[in-house]
Protein backbone atom coordinates (compact mmCIF):
# COMPACT_ATOMS: atom_id res chain seq x y z
CA UNK A 1 0.00 0.00 0.00
CA UNK A 2 1.00 3.34 -0.77
CA UNK A 3 -0.29 5.82 1.66
CA UNK A 4 -0.14 9.79 1.39
CA UNK A 5 -0.32 11.21 4.86
CA UNK A 6 -0.89 14.86 5.75
CA UNK A 7 0.15 17.23 8.15
CA UNK A 8 2.93 13.89 8.94
CA UNK A 9 5.39 16.28 10.93
CA UNK A 10 3.81 17.62 13.44
CA UNK A 11 1.75 15.49 16.81
CA UNK A 12 0.11 12.82 15.45
CA UNK A 13 0.97 12.76 12.28
CA UNK A 14 4.58 11.41 12.56
CA UNK A 15 4.04 9.17 15.23
CA UNK A 16 1.86 7.82 13.29
CA UNK A 17 4.33 7.33 10.00
CA UNK A 18 6.81 6.24 12.50
CA UNK A 19 4.36 3.81 13.59
CA UNK A 20 3.42 2.72 10.19
CA UNK A 21 7.17 2.21 8.54
CA UNK A 22 7.90 -0.07 12.27
CA UNK A 23 4.85 -2.05 11.57
CA UNK A 24 4.01 -2.85 7.68
CA UNK A 25 5.62 -3.24 4.36
CA UNK A 26 3.97 0.30 3.36
CA UNK A 27 4.81 3.20 1.68
CA UNK A 28 4.31 7.24 2.82
CA UNK A 29 4.14 10.05 1.03
CA UNK A 30 4.15 12.90 3.44
CA UNK A 31 3.00 16.34 2.52
CA UNK A 32 3.38 18.75 5.37
CA UNK A 33 3.26 22.97 5.40
CA UNK A 34 5.23 23.45 8.05
CA UNK A 35 3.48 25.74 9.72
CA UNK A 36 4.44 26.35 13.70
CA UNK A 37 3.68 23.13 14.74
CA UNK A 38 5.00 21.26 11.80
CA UNK A 39 8.86 19.93 12.52
CA UNK A 40 11.06 17.88 10.40
CA UNK A 41 13.19 17.11 13.51
CA UNK A 42 10.19 14.53 14.66
CA UNK A 43 11.18 12.61 11.47
CA UNK A 44 14.74 12.55 12.13
CA UNK A 45 14.85 9.11 12.52
CA UNK A 46 13.47 7.49 9.45
CA UNK A 47 14.13 10.60 7.02
CA UNK A 48 16.15 8.20 5.21
CA UNK A 49 13.80 5.42 5.28
CA UNK A 50 13.36 3.97 1.02
CA UNK A 51 9.77 3.83 1.51
CA UNK A 52 9.18 7.70 2.76
CA UNK A 53 9.67 10.45 1.52
CA UNK A 54 8.34 14.09 2.22
CA UNK A 55 7.00 17.46 0.12
CA UNK A 56 6.49 20.45 2.18
CA UNK A 57 3.26 22.17 0.68
CA UNK A 58 0.20 22.97 1.55
CA UNK A 59 -2.94 21.30 1.21
CA UNK A 60 -5.20 23.43 0.09
CA UNK A 61 -2.59 23.98 -2.87
CA UNK A 62 -5.26 22.06 -5.50
CA UNK A 63 -2.13 22.37 -8.02
CA UNK A 64 0.00 20.99 -6.03
CA UNK A 65 -2.37 18.11 -4.52
CA UNK A 66 -3.29 17.24 -7.97
CA UNK A 67 0.57 16.48 -8.79
CA UNK A 68 1.21 14.38 -6.38
CA UNK A 69 -1.63 12.10 -7.16
CA UNK A 70 -0.91 11.84 -10.49
CA UNK A 71 2.50 10.94 -9.45
CA UNK A 72 2.32 8.42 -7.14
CA UNK A 73 0.41 5.47 -7.45
CA UNK A 74 -1.59 6.13 -4.20
CA UNK A 75 -4.05 3.64 -2.51
CA UNK A 76 -4.89 5.79 0.77
CA UNK A 77 -5.31 9.47 2.13
CA UNK A 78 -4.96 9.82 6.10
CA UNK A 79 -5.51 13.84 6.33
CA UNK A 80 -3.45 14.91 9.55
CA UNK A 81 -3.17 18.75 8.10
CA UNK A 82 -4.98 21.30 10.54
CA UNK A 83 -4.74 24.03 12.19
CA UNK A 84 -5.25 22.54 16.08
CA UNK A 85 -5.12 24.85 18.91
CA UNK A 86 -8.62 26.17 20.34
CA UNK A 87 -6.39 29.53 21.61
CA UNK A 88 -5.45 30.43 18.34
CA UNK A 89 -8.47 29.69 16.54
CA UNK A 90 -10.07 32.28 19.00
CA UNK A 91 -7.71 35.03 18.27
CA UNK A 92 -7.92 34.55 14.76
CA UNK A 93 -10.44 31.86 12.69
CA UNK A 94 -9.30 32.45 9.54
CA UNK A 95 -6.21 30.00 9.35
CA UNK A 96 -8.59 26.97 9.89
CA UNK A 97 -10.89 27.78 7.97
CA UNK A 98 -8.97 27.59 4.81
CA UNK A 99 -7.11 24.83 6.15
CA UNK A 100 -9.27 22.41 7.69
CA UNK A 101 -12.62 23.22 5.71
CA UNK A 102 -10.78 24.48 2.43
CA UNK A 103 -7.93 22.53 2.28
CA UNK A 104 -10.28 18.99 2.90
CA UNK A 105 -11.77 19.60 0.26
CA UNK A 106 -8.94 19.96 -2.23
CA UNK A 107 -8.37 16.70 -0.74
CA UNK A 108 -11.29 15.07 -1.36
CA UNK A 109 -11.62 16.18 -4.94
CA UNK A 110 -8.29 14.81 -5.60
CA UNK A 111 -9.31 11.55 -3.75
CA UNK A 112 -12.35 11.36 -5.90
CA UNK A 113 -10.45 12.39 -9.75
CA UNK A 114 -8.05 9.74 -9.06
CA UNK A 115 -10.15 7.06 -7.26
CA UNK A 116 -8.70 6.22 -3.88
CA UNK A 117 -9.89 2.89 -2.21
CA UNK A 118 -9.95 5.06 0.78
CA UNK A 119 -10.01 8.66 2.68
CA UNK A 120 -9.15 8.68 6.52
CA UNK A 121 -10.19 12.20 7.85
CA UNK A 122 -8.78 12.67 11.20
CA UNK A 123 -10.87 14.68 13.45
CA UNK A 124 -12.04 15.24 17.08
CA UNK A 125 -14.55 14.93 19.94
CA UNK A 126 -14.68 18.12 20.25
CA UNK A 127 -16.83 18.43 17.70
CA UNK A 128 -19.96 16.99 19.79
CA UNK A 129 -19.37 20.39 21.80
CA UNK A 130 -19.69 19.85 25.68
CA UNK A 131 -20.62 17.46 28.17
CA UNK A 132 -22.26 18.08 31.41
CA UNK A 133 -20.86 15.82 34.36
CA UNK A 134 -23.47 13.25 34.65
CA UNK A 135 -24.09 13.02 30.93
CA UNK A 136 -23.48 10.45 29.18
CA UNK A 137 -20.21 9.61 27.05
CA UNK A 138 -20.14 10.61 23.05
CA UNK A 139 -21.08 8.19 21.25
CA UNK A 140 -20.62 8.51 16.59
CA UNK A 141 -24.99 9.52 16.87
CA UNK A 142 -24.15 12.07 18.90
CA UNK A 143 -24.70 15.44 17.72
CA UNK A 144 -22.32 17.86 16.54
CA UNK A 145 -22.33 21.02 18.41
CA UNK A 146 -19.01 22.80 18.19
CA UNK A 147 -18.41 25.70 20.50
CA UNK A 148 -15.15 26.94 19.38
CA UNK A 149 -13.72 28.53 15.46
CA UNK A 150 -11.38 25.33 15.74
CA UNK A 151 -14.42 22.49 16.52
CA UNK A 152 -16.08 24.66 14.04
CA UNK A 153 -13.95 23.85 11.18
CA UNK A 154 -13.32 20.34 12.01
CA UNK A 155 -17.00 19.94 12.19
CA UNK A 156 -17.43 21.60 8.87
CA UNK A 157 -14.53 19.08 7.11
CA UNK A 158 -16.20 15.86 8.19
CA UNK A 159 -19.52 17.18 7.07
CA UNK A 160 -17.84 17.22 3.64
CA UNK A 161 -16.54 13.71 4.00
CA UNK A 162 -19.89 12.94 4.22
CA UNK A 163 -21.51 14.12 1.94
CA UNK A 164 -18.35 13.10 -0.91
CA UNK A 165 -19.45 9.77 0.73
CA UNK A 166 -22.75 10.14 0.20
CA UNK A 167 -22.93 12.20 -3.45
CA UNK A 168 -19.64 10.86 -4.78
CA UNK A 169 -19.57 7.18 -3.50
CA UNK A 170 -16.05 8.04 -2.16
CA UNK A 171 -14.78 5.84 0.49
CA UNK A 172 -14.66 8.30 3.16
CA UNK A 173 -14.23 7.16 7.29
CA UNK A 174 -13.67 9.50 9.76
CA UNK A 175 -12.52 9.49 13.04
CA UNK A 176 -12.90 11.37 16.14
CA UNK A 177 -10.45 11.17 18.91
CA UNK A 178 -10.30 12.73 22.55
CA UNK A 179 -7.06 14.62 23.71
CA UNK A 180 -3.94 12.78 22.57
CA UNK A 181 -0.65 13.23 25.21
CA UNK A 182 3.11 11.90 23.71
CA UNK A 183 6.33 12.55 22.38
CA UNK A 184 6.52 15.24 19.95
CA UNK A 185 3.40 17.02 21.53
CA UNK A 186 3.75 21.06 20.82
CA UNK A 187 4.56 22.62 23.91
CA UNK A 188 1.38 24.86 23.71
CA UNK A 189 -1.35 21.91 25.22
CA UNK A 190 -1.93 20.57 28.28
CA UNK A 191 0.21 18.11 29.09
CA UNK A 192 3.90 19.15 27.42
CA UNK A 193 3.19 22.80 28.62
CA UNK A 194 2.66 21.40 32.43
CA UNK A 195 6.25 19.60 31.71
CA UNK A 196 8.34 22.10 29.95
CA UNK A 197 7.14 24.91 32.20
CA UNK A 198 7.78 22.92 35.72
CA UNK A 199 11.56 22.12 34.13
CA UNK A 200 12.05 25.67 33.55
CA UNK A 201 10.76 26.51 37.29
CA UNK A 202 8.32 28.59 35.30
CA UNK A 203 4.67 29.40 35.98
CA UNK A 204 1.95 27.17 35.11
CA UNK A 205 -1.31 27.95 34.23
CA UNK A 206 -5.01 26.55 34.68
CA UNK A 207 -7.98 28.39 33.19
CA UNK A 208 -11.16 29.16 35.37
CA UNK A 209 -11.21 26.49 38.42
CA UNK A 210 -9.27 23.86 36.55
CA UNK A 211 -12.47 21.07 36.96
CA UNK A 212 -12.64 21.09 33.04
CA UNK A 213 -12.64 17.38 32.17
CA UNK A 214 -10.58 15.70 29.37
CA UNK A 215 -10.48 11.94 27.56
CA UNK A 216 -7.01 11.03 27.90
CA UNK A 217 -5.91 9.01 24.71
CA UNK A 218 -1.59 7.82 24.26
CA UNK A 219 -0.66 8.70 20.95
CA UNK A 220 0.40 5.28 19.71
CA UNK A 221 -2.75 3.93 20.95
CA UNK A 222 -4.42 6.52 18.64
CA UNK A 223 -2.15 5.61 15.87
CA UNK A 224 -2.68 1.72 16.46
CA UNK A 225 -6.63 2.64 16.04
CA UNK A 226 -6.30 4.68 12.83
CA UNK A 227 -3.77 1.95 10.93
CA UNK A 228 -6.44 -0.56 11.81
CA UNK A 229 -9.13 1.60 10.35
CA UNK A 230 -7.09 2.00 7.16
CA UNK A 231 -7.32 -1.85 6.99
CA UNK A 232 -10.78 -2.63 8.16
CA UNK A 233 -13.07 0.32 8.80
CA UNK A 234 -16.09 0.54 6.53
CA UNK A 235 -16.79 3.19 4.11
CA UNK A 236 -18.84 6.01 5.23
CA UNK A 237 -18.80 5.34 8.78
CA UNK A 238 -17.14 7.42 11.80
CA UNK A 239 -15.23 5.99 14.56
CA UNK A 240 -14.32 7.38 17.98
CA UNK A 241 -11.17 6.72 19.29
CA UNK A 242 -10.89 7.43 23.39
CA UNK A 243 -8.22 6.50 26.01
CA UNK A 244 -10.95 5.72 28.51
CA UNK A 245 -9.63 8.05 30.78
CA UNK A 246 -11.38 11.10 32.48
CA UNK A 247 -9.20 13.65 34.12
CA UNK A 248 -9.88 17.15 35.11
CA UNK A 249 -7.27 19.72 33.92
CA UNK A 250 -5.67 20.29 37.64
CA UNK A 251 -5.62 16.66 38.55
CA UNK A 252 -3.70 16.17 36.00
CA UNK A 253 -0.93 18.94 36.16
CA UNK A 254 -0.96 18.31 39.95
CA UNK A 255 -0.01 14.35 38.89
CA UNK A 256 2.61 15.52 36.51
CA UNK A 257 3.79 18.19 38.85
CA UNK A 258 3.78 15.09 41.72
CA UNK A 259 5.89 12.94 39.13
CA UNK A 260 8.76 15.07 38.41
CA UNK A 261 8.81 16.09 41.99
CA UNK A 262 7.98 19.76 41.23
CA UNK A 263 5.98 22.34 44.10
CA UNK A 264 2.15 22.68 43.37
CA UNK A 265 3.68 26.49 44.21
CA UNK A 266 4.19 26.55 40.38
CA UNK A 267 0.41 26.51 39.52
CA UNK A 268 -1.61 29.94 38.32
CA UNK A 269 -4.97 30.74 38.04
CA UNK A 270 -5.77 32.46 34.73
CA UNK A 271 -8.94 33.71 33.51
CA UNK A 272 -11.34 30.91 31.84
CA UNK A 273 -11.16 31.09 27.94
CA UNK A 274 -14.53 31.96 25.86
CA UNK A 275 -16.61 29.11 25.63
CA UNK A 276 -14.76 27.02 27.24
CA UNK A 277 -16.02 23.28 27.05
CA UNK A 278 -16.61 21.68 30.68
CA UNK A 279 -15.73 18.36 29.46
CA UNK A 280 -15.36 15.37 26.55
CA UNK A 281 -15.60 11.87 26.78
CA UNK A 282 -15.82 9.22 24.52
CA UNK A 283 -17.54 6.06 23.91
CA UNK A 284 -15.13 3.83 22.14
CA UNK A 285 -17.41 0.61 21.90
CA UNK A 286 -18.13 0.58 17.98
CA UNK A 287 -14.07 0.57 16.83
CA UNK A 288 -13.91 -2.23 19.99
CA UNK A 289 -16.58 -4.34 18.96
CA UNK A 290 -16.58 -3.92 15.13
CA UNK A 291 -12.50 -3.70 15.07
CA UNK A 292 -11.18 -5.42 17.39
CA UNK A 293 -9.32 -2.38 18.73
CA UNK A 294 -8.55 -1.58 22.38
CA UNK A 295 -5.30 0.38 24.31
CA UNK A 296 -2.41 -1.22 24.93
CA UNK A 297 -1.12 1.57 27.00
CA UNK A 298 -1.24 1.97 31.04
CA UNK A 299 -2.52 5.53 31.37
CA UNK A 300 0.26 6.03 34.35
CA UNK A 301 3.06 4.35 32.96
CA UNK A 302 2.13 6.54 29.42
CA UNK A 303 2.50 9.19 31.39
CA UNK A 304 5.58 8.57 33.19
CA UNK A 305 6.96 7.73 29.72
CA UNK A 306 5.80 11.12 28.30
CA UNK A 307 7.32 13.08 31.11
CA UNK A 308 11.00 11.32 30.45
CA UNK A 309 10.77 11.50 26.97
CA UNK A 310 10.29 15.77 27.44
CA UNK A 311 13.39 15.83 30.06
CA UNK A 312 15.42 13.70 27.48
CA UNK A 313 14.52 15.99 24.62
CA UNK A 314 15.24 19.37 25.97
CA UNK A 315 16.69 20.51 23.15
CA UNK A 316 13.76 19.80 21.12
CA UNK A 317 11.12 21.63 22.87
CA UNK A 318 13.56 24.55 24.09
CA UNK A 319 14.36 25.50 20.14
CA UNK A 320 10.24 25.37 19.84
CA UNK A 321 9.55 27.46 22.96
CA UNK A 322 11.77 30.48 21.44
CA UNK A 323 10.86 32.59 19.26
CA UNK A 324 7.42 33.35 17.14
CA UNK A 325 5.95 30.90 20.07
CA UNK A 326 7.33 32.38 23.24
CA UNK A 327 5.68 35.96 21.69
CA UNK A 328 2.15 33.90 21.09
CA UNK A 329 2.70 32.56 24.49
CA UNK A 330 3.63 35.64 26.37
CA UNK A 331 0.91 37.47 24.53
CA UNK A 332 -2.45 35.53 24.77
CA UNK A 333 -1.34 34.49 29.00
CA UNK A 334 -0.70 38.22 29.58
CA UNK A 335 -4.11 38.53 27.93
CA UNK A 336 -5.82 36.34 30.14
CA UNK A 337 -4.00 36.77 33.71
CA UNK A 338 -6.33 37.24 36.45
Amino acid sequence: MKLLVTGGAGFIGSNFVRLILAESDWEVVNLDKLTYAGNLENLADIKDNPRYSFIRGDIADAKLVDEIFKQNELDAVINFAAESHVDRSIQDASPFISTNIAGAQVLLDAAKKHGLQKFLQVSTDEVYGSLNMDDPEFTEKTSLAPNSPYSASKASADLLCRAYFKTFGLPVVVTRCSNNYGPYQFPEKLIPLVITNALEGKPIPVYGDGLNVRDWLFVTDHCSALKLIIEKGRAGEVYNIGGGKEVSNITMVKTILKIMGKPESLITYVSDRPGHDRRYAIDPQKIEQELGWQTAFNFETALSETVKWYRQNGKWWQRIKSGEYQKYYEHWYSSMSK
